[in-house]
């Protein structure tokens, strides 16, 4: 089997940009005896066998994703990777040239600092609790092939009906389909 085996063309006009009213109506591909079946998600039901295991991730997403502006004017969009300390972490920050420790960073009237370059990533120092900042001054990061801003409905969307533990920095989009009857039947 080689990589190039999975390669095809997607149309954009296909990528769903929002999720569907009710979850469980996304589609499901299913292999079935070596063919394909198109299905409702719903179906996952009549497809799962009494001693199957279904994992499940409980991780809650966050409002990872804040958009800031640079001391020199720049905007800057930061992605939470890790928290290190109550008030630093570790980040992604797409700017239009990389960050030099010492500059600034300000939303609204708070500032965050550049401590210094980890790689491919930022430390960077935050007015207080850096899950607190976020939580008032972040968003739902939205998966990276939905060309949009994050608004108020996906940050119920972008949840899995059984997220509980906050932490996740991306949507578990295998369980967004998911919902509460689905789960009680299976």
């Amino acid at each position: 089997m080689r990589r190039s085996d999975f390669h095809y063309s997607l149309p954009r006009s296909l990528i769903a940009q929002t999720p569907l009213k009710q979850r469980t109506s996304s589609r499901l591909l299913t292999l079935i005896d070596g063919g394909i079946e198109h299905r409702k998600f719903s179906n996952i039901v009549d497809l799962l066998e009494p001693n199957d295991l279904l994992v499940i991730n409980d991780t809650r997403v966050i409002k990872a994703r804040v958009f800031a502006v640079k001391d020199s004017g720049g905007r800057v969009e930061i992605l939470l990777e890790q928290v290190k300390e109550n008030d630093t972490a570790i980040c992604q920050v797409r700017a239009s040239k990389p960050l030099k420790p010492g500059r600034t960073l300000s939303i609204g009237d708070e500032t965050i600092s550049v401590i210094e370059r980890v790689g491919e990533f930022y430390k960077l120092g935050f007015p207080g609790p850096v899950l607190a900042f976020l939580d008032a001054r972040g968003h739902i990061p939205l998966p990276p092939y939905v060309i949009r801003h994050a608004n108020k409905l996906d940050e119920i969307r972008y949840q899995t009906v059984y997220g509980s533990v906050p932490g996740a920095v991306a949507a578990p989009t295998a369980g967004l389909h998911f919902d509460e009857l689905l789960m009680r039947q299976i």
